[in-house]
Order: C-alpha cells, then sequence, then structure tokens
C-alpha cells in the first residue's frame, strides 16, 4: 500500500489538532480504569493505602473514593507535535499529484 499524499496530509493534520491539544490542557485526570492499568502496566504502587484485613478492603471500596491519576504532560511537546504536523502537512503539499 502507497502511502498518497492525501494520507501524508491527514496525517500532519491529526498531529497539529493533537499539538494543539497539548498545548491548551495542562493536565489530564484518568478514569478508574485507566488508572488501574497505569499501575498494572508500570507496576508501581496504587493510590490508596493497602489494608490487609479483608473487612478493611470492603469498607474502603465502599467508603474511600477510587483513586484517580492526574497526568501532566510537558509543556515541549505540544509544540513538538504541531511542529512535527506542519512539516508532514507541507511534505504533502510538496509531493506530485496522482494520476
Amino acid at each position: 500500500m502507497e502511502i498518497s499524499r492525501n494520507r501524508y496530509f491527514l496525517a500532519g493534520m491529526l498531529l497539529i489538532l493533537l499539538g494543539l491539544q497539548f498545548r491548551l490542557v495542562q493536565s489530564f485526570v484518568l478514569n478508574e480504569s485507566a488508572t488501574r492499568t497505569l499501575i498494572r502496566v508500570s507496576k508501581s504502587n496504587p493510590v490508596t493505602a493497602s489494608e490487609s484485613s479483608a473487612l478493611g478492603n470492603f469498607i474502603r471500596d465502599i467508603a474511600v473514593p477510587r483513586p484517580k491519576k492526574q497526568v501532566e504532560p510537558p509543556r515541549w511537546l505540544g509544540l513538538a507535535l504541531v511542529a512535527i504536523g506542519a512539516v508532514v502537512s507541507l511534505h504533502a503539499v510538496a509531493l506530485p499529484k496522482e494520476g
């Protein structure tokens, strides 16, 4: 499968839009399932304190709010994505037309 200029342009525009979103948003709050997956993948300790008894676990699950991780992407990431997207989009304009 050959990559046409339309696909290059689409990839560049998606990178630009993703970069703008990273520039406008300071942090993302993950939901419970994403937080659990991140903990499992990174093999780090959970956000909440661990209890040894079954009754303590049951009470903690009911009374304590579920852990939610806050992710703060670096400021340079958005600018880098916008720059790469602009280069890819300009490359798409420079490619010859098909046909």
